[in-house]
């Protein structure tokens, strides 16, 4: 190993600044919304919750 490149591997990791464009960000969010993907993620997340009440529910009743 060289010492060129012994020197890079211990130098800290340079850290650098992204911006982004809110009203760039906030039309992806939009167009995001809008399609059929985060319709069905949060339909999913509906039924998730459902099944776990319906477990939850016939938990109870068993140990009564």
């Amino acid at each position: 190993m060289s010492k060129s490149s012994a020197a890079t591997d211990s130098a800290p990791a340079v850290l650098s600044e992204v911006r982004y464009s809110l009203s760039a960000l906030l039309l992806e969010i939009q167009a995001e919304r809008a399609t059929s993907a985060f319709a069905m993620e949060k339909l999913d997340q509906q039924d998730i919750k459902k099944l776990f009440k319906a477990k939850a529910t016939r938990a109870k009743s068993k140990k009564q």
